[in-house]
C-alpha cells in the first residue's frame, strides 16, 4: 500500500470530490490517504500558495485538474515503483533530522562555547605553568602550536613583571625587550616560539597577541548578536573589507615584507597595541558579516525541517487512526 499526501487549505474547493475519487480507486490501487493542512504550517502555506489542492503521490506531484485518469496513472506507477524497491513513500523523520532541528536553534550556543573553550584554553595554559601543572600546560602549548606561531615576543604574559615582552624594534614605551628580558636572541625564532616563560617573567598565553584579540572578536560578538540576535543584519562586505580586512592586512604585510632580507621596505615590528586592534577589528567584524547569514540559514533549515516534521506526523496519526479502524 501506498501512502498518498492531500494538501488543502480550509477555503479550497473541490476537496470533497477529490475524496470521492481517491476513494473510487482504492480497490483498483490500494493506498493510504494523508489530508495535510497547509494552513497549520508557515513554511507550507507561503511554499504552496495558490497551488492547493494537490496530491503527492510518490515522485509524482499533481496540481490544476485532477481527473480520474490523472489520478490512475500517478497510483499505478507509484505503486509498481513500490513493488520495484524504489523510496516512494514520504520521507520518515531520522535521528539526524532532529540533530539537524537542535543545532539550527542552538547554533550560536555552539558556536559561543567553542570559541569560548578555545580562548580560555590558551589563558589556561599560563596558569597551569603558574601552579606547577607543566605537563596539561605543555600539552595545551602543544595544541595550540599547530594553529598559532607562539613567538613568545608576539605573545602576552602572565603572572610576570610585564603583560607583553615585544622586540626592541617595537619601541613600546616602558616595556622591557623581549631580548634584553630574556637574555635569548630575538632574531632566533624556533627559540622564541619554544620559550614559554617563567616565574620571573611570567607564562605566555598559548596563542598570540593578534590571534587572542580575534577570536576575543568572534566571542564578544557572538554574545551580542545572542542579545540582540533580531536587531543586527549582516554587515556589508565592503565595511567588513575596509574595517576587518584593511588594517589587519596593512600592519601584518608591512611587517613580514619588511622583515625579508633585502626588503626594500624599512624594517619594522608591530606593537601589542596594533596587533590587538586589527585583530580585534578583523574578528569582531568578520563574525558580524558571517553571524547574521549563518542564522538565515539555519532559520531556512529549521523551517523546512518543521515541514517535514509535521507531515509525518500527519502520516504517524493517519496510521495510528487506520489501525484502530
Amino acid at each position: 500500500m501506498i501512502t498518498v499526501l492531500l494538501y488543502t487549505r480550509p477555503e479550497d474547493q473541490g476537496v470533497d470530490e477529490l475524496r470521492a475519487l481517491l476513494a473510487s480507486l482504492e480497490a483498483e490501487v490500494p493506498h493510504r490517504l494523508v489530508e495535510v493542512d497547509v494552513s497549520q504550517n508557515p513554511t507550507l502555506a507561503a511554499k504552496l500558495e495558490g497551488r492547493t489542492p494537490m496530491l503527492k503521490i510518490g515522485p509524482y506531484t499533481l496540481t490544476g485538474t485532477l481527473d480520474r485518469t490523472r489520478v490512475l496513472v500517478a497510483l499505478q506507477a507509484a505503486s509498481q515503483g513500490k513493488a520495484q524497491g524504489r523510496a516512494v513513500e514520504p520521507r520518515q523523520v531520522t535521528g539526524s533530522d532532529r540533530f539537524l532541528h537542535w543545532f539550527s536553534r542552538h547554533w550560536l550556543l555552539v558556536f559561543n562555547v567553542v570559541v569560548g573553550l578555545y580562548v580560555g584554553l590558551a589563558f589556561l595554559a599560563p596558569v597551569l605553568m603558574k601552579v606547577g601543572w607543566e605537563r596539561p600546560a605543555k600539552i595545551i602549548y602543544r595544541g595550540y602550536s599547530f594553529t598559532c606561531h607562539q613567538l613568545a615576543f608576539r605573545s602576552w604574559f602572565l603572572f610576570g613583571e610585564q603583560p607583553a615582552y615585544p622586540r626592541a624594534a617595537a619601541h613600546v614605551s616602558g616595556l622591557v625587550p623581549y631580548g634584553q628580558a630574556t637574555g635569548l636572541d630575538e632574531n632566533d625564532l624556533l627559540q622564541a616560539r619554544a620559550f614559554i616563560g617563567n616565574d620571573k617573567i611570567g607564562y605566555k598565553v598559548a596563542m598570540c597577541e593578534r590571534d587572542v584579540a580575534i577570536y576575543g572578536g568572534i566571542l564578544l560578538f557572538g554574545l551580542l548578536f545572542g542579545l540582540f540576535r533580531c536587531k543586527l543584519p549582516p554587515l556589508p562586505w565592503y565595511w567588513w573589507l575596509i574595517l576587518g580586512w584593511l588594517p589587519i592586512g596593512l600592519d601584518g604585510f608591512s611587517q613580514l615584507l619588511s622583515q625579508i632580507p633585502h626588503s626594500p621596505l624599512p624594517y619594522r615590528e608591530s606593537t601589542p597595541l596594533l596587533r590587538t586592534v586589527t585583530g580585534f577589528l578583523f574578528g569582531f567584524t568578520t563574525a558580524w558579516f558571517g553571524y547574521p547569514l549563518v542564522e538565515e540559514s539555519m532559520q531556512e533549515s529549521r523551517k523546512a525541517l518543521e515541514a517535514r516534521f509535521y507531515i509525518a506526523d500527519q502520516v504517524a496519526q493517519q496510521a495510528i487512526q487506520d489501525d484502530k479502524g
